[in-house]
């Protein structure tokens, strides 16, 4: 039977990354495809991971959970006739809850070996009652506290003692077995989505899910696209991430040619957070953020 791992996560906690680090690290030895759910018409998630991937699936506009699953149900349908492959990885977007992703990679026959929610350590208790990003904590039978670099010794426990509560208020049961009992969950620590490799191993590991949730389709964010200038100098893009956080931006992302530098860079906005320093290797399109509020 074939394996398949969703990774659910709040906006900007660093699924991505986590994705490309199993790839190179993990599963280099496995025919893998990718389901990614994009925000926007960007595809940016998506050329990201194609190039360590053989094959990506893209679902723009809208969370796979609440508007695509049809789309969903038939790409990955698709993906198994064309390629065959050992492992799907699915992504969901930072709105989106897990569950009727995994109800659908069931019908569909894979093993739904692990739900990894991912949290971003520096900003977990600023999200952390926001709905959605409950669910997918409930919904997850694996936990990476990811970014741990990036707080103190207090900061991170006090984020692992706010994760453990929630996952104590909402029970995780096995929806699949008879009885229905209590399961444990792994919690891992990660820098910059580097991750065990028994995460990805299986290891005859069963999925637990909460009991079933209703998905909020008014959390449901709008994203919205703002094209860059063909070369933007480097202290406008910092007047910009500073009009953003005035704004209460939450995640922007895209490519952006900075005056100076050699290469397009990838840009990430999170939380007032930024990082424009990694070249976009092969990006030849129209610079871009997609911005989410």
């Amino acid at each position: 039977m074939r394996s398949a791992f969703v990774v659910t996560g709040y906006l900007g906690s660093g699924k991505t990354t986590l994705l490309l680090n199993a790839a190179r690290k993990h599963l280099s030895g496995k025919r893998v495809a990718v389901v990614v759910n994009e925000v926007g018409q960007t595809g940016l998630d998506g050329r990201i991971l194609s190039k360590a991937y053989g094959e990506v699936l893209e679902l723009p506009e809208g969370c796979v959970c609440c508007k695509l699953t049809r789309a969903f149900e038939e790409g990955v349908s698709r993906i198994v006739r064309e390629y065959d492959p050992e492992v799907l990885l699915v992504e969901t977007s930072g709105d989106a809850v897990p569950f009727p992703v995994v109800f659908s990679l069931k019908t569909l026959g894979f093993a739904v070996e692990a739900v990894i929610c991912v949290v971003d350590a520096k900003n977990f208790l600023r999200y952390k009652d926001d709905e959605t990003a409950v669910y997918q904590l409930a919904g997850s039978n694996a936990v990476v506290v990811n970014k741990v670099d990036l707080v103190s010794k207090e900061e991170l426990e006090r984020v692992k003692e706010e994760v453990r509560r929630i996952k104590k208020e909402h029970r995780l049961v096995n929806l699949f077995a008879p009885d229905g009992k209590e399961k444990p969950y792994a919690l891992y620590e990660a820098v910059r989505g580097e991750v065990p490799p028994e995460l990805f191993a299986g290891a005859g590991r069963t999925l637990e899910l909460p009991e079933e949730l209703p998905h909020l389709h008014e959390q449901c964010r709008e994203a919205r696209l703002l094209k860059l200038p063909a070369v933007v100098k480097e202290e406008e893009l910092l007047k910009l991430f500073e009009q953003f956080e005035r704004e209460g931006v939450i995640r922007a992302k895209g490519v952006a040619r900075v005056e100076g530098f050699p290469y397009p860079t990838f840009v990430h906005y999170v939380f007032g957070d930024y990082d424009y320093l990694n070249p976009a290797e092969g990006f030849e399109g129209e610079p871009f953020l997609v911005v989410i509020k």
